[in-house]
């Protein structure tokens, strides 16, 4: 029990007997004018309770709070849930995160019967950005839902708390209310653009990435460059990372991926000047997603290793499910099956069936590979047909093509030349549908 919880549970007469012994004074040495020895020693012998007057005489005389003496704390209630909530919160920092995660709970619900809907609110956020970090969007999304109904932060304050929920509502599929939000937040940020345009480009940058899922290059390109406008942004080293990666992320989705290499590079070397080895880690497994899609699997190899050697106990489930679904890719282009349905096993056992849909994807579509180049041709067919529907319904639609000439090839190779004809027009269909796009922009 903790100094401030024994202090607590002491009776006033305790705890004053306490505080003047340590000092060393006896009662007559306590008193003064308005509260005799007498009425301290009554006090202390739990006959008398002293008045507000009296509370005020003696914690001076103490050195302490007249709150710390009457109740055996220095602070009221508030400022102790306050006091709690930021404990946690490092503790969580600290990877202390069972304990921690109980903690807020607790405080939550505290928070919740006291009707402190601040801290309540600081809670619920801390909660959902674990269960985020745990690849749990679901609970993240309710649970930053519910902070916001509480208490709404702003866009301008919690930038973090907005972005995981965008992410979180295109891990789940709910892309166009990822796009909703952060144009929510971009006009919010944007009503005070001289003070603010570093977060206002930072908002661009998120809304670009959910553009781009949803199949809408030419805006996304549009969104990207008015970053690129602003000149405060470019001057910030890790902003300047994040609009490169986006640019990278964005040309290997359209399908140029030596542009994207290009624009990976760039953002690499930026962050080699940095110790930030988290970012850097996802940087180079951002190479390594281009170098794969455009068939270098020793170049994707070499990124690969960078990427797990730099995450460390940092990367998030995330992270680790798209590292093993690029693994999976990378042995499947060497011609190696079983460690491909290895990985890729990996990543789907890491990754629910409801949540990051176009990963899970890519590690189904990696799994038919491996599985082909296995000989297992039935369980092949299943895993590319399960992979290129889950690229289809995420709008990934040079993914999904490129799943299709995969498994086209597959078919062929087992005699299944019709069946390989329908697969390949897919492929075209998938290629259509990101023609628009790509013509929008020229």
């Amino acid at each position: 029990m903790g100094r401030d919880e024994r202090a607590a549970n002491e009776p006033i007469g305790v705890r004053l007997k306490r505080l003047r012994t340590d000092r060393g004074l006896s009662q007559r040495d306590l008193a003064e004018p308005g509260v005799s020895y007498a009425y301290i020693s009554r006090i202390e012998a739990g006959t008398r309770q002293p008045s507000v007057k009296a509370l005020r005489k003696l914690a001076t005389r103490l050195g302490v709070t007249t709150e710390y003496l009457e109740t055996g704390r220095d602070i009221d209630d508030v400022e102790q849930r306050e006091l709690r909530l930021a404990d946690a919160l490092l503790a969580l920092r600290f990877g202390d995160s069972p304990q921690a995660e109980a903690e807020l709970e607790r405080l939550f619900d505290e928070a919740i019967k006291a009707g402190d809907k601040a801290v309540a609110a600081q809670a619920r956020i801390a909660l959902a950005l674990a269960a985020d970090d745990r690849g749990d969007h679901a609970g993240a999304v309710a649970g930053l839902e519910q902070a916001f109904e509480l208490e709404r932060p702003s866009p301008l304050e919690r930038s973090d708390a907005f972005a995981t929920l965008g992410r979180a509502y295109g891990a789940l599929g709910h892309t166009e209310r990822e796009i909703a939000l952060y144009e929510e937040c971009l006009e919010e940020v944007s009503r005070l653009r001289g003070e603010h345009s570093a977060l206002e480009a930072r908002y661009r940058i998120y809304l670009s990435y959910a553009l781009s899922d949803a199949g809408r290059f030419g805006r996304a390109e549009e969104v990207l460059h008015e970053a690129l406008a602003d000149s405060e942004a470019i001057d910030d080293r890790h902003m300047r990372v994040r609009i490169y990666w986006s640019l990278a992320r964005l040309s290997e989705m359209e399908g140029n991926s030596m542009v994207a290499l290009r624009h990976a590079r760039k953002a690499i070397a930026l962050l080699e000047a940095t110790e930030d080895d988290l970012q850097r880690a996802r940087a180079h497994l951002l190479a390594a997603w281009i170098m794969n899609s455009a068939h270098d699997p020793q170049g994707a190899h070499k990124q690969l290793e960078r990427a797990e050697r730099l995450f460390s106990d940092a990367a998030s489930v995330d992270d680790i499910a798209i590292l093993h679904v690029e693994q999976a890719r990378m042995h499947a282009l060497l011609g190696e099956g079983e460690p491909a349905c290895n990985m890729a096993r990996q990543a789907i056992a890491l990754v629910d069936d409801n949540q990051h849909g176009a990963v899970l994807g890519s590690a189904h579509w990696a799994l038919g590979e491996g599985l082909a180049l296995q000989g297992d041709h039935a369980e092949s067919d299943e895993a590319f047909s399960r992979g290129v529907d889950l690229l289809e319904q995420n709008h990934r639609w040079r993914e999904a093509a490129e799943a299709c000439r995969a498994w086209a090839r597959v078919l062929r190779e087992s005699g299944r030349r019709e069946d390989a004809l329908d697969v390949l027009e897919r492929s075209a269909d998938f290629a259509l549908r990101l023609a628009p796009e790509q013509s929008a922009r020229q």
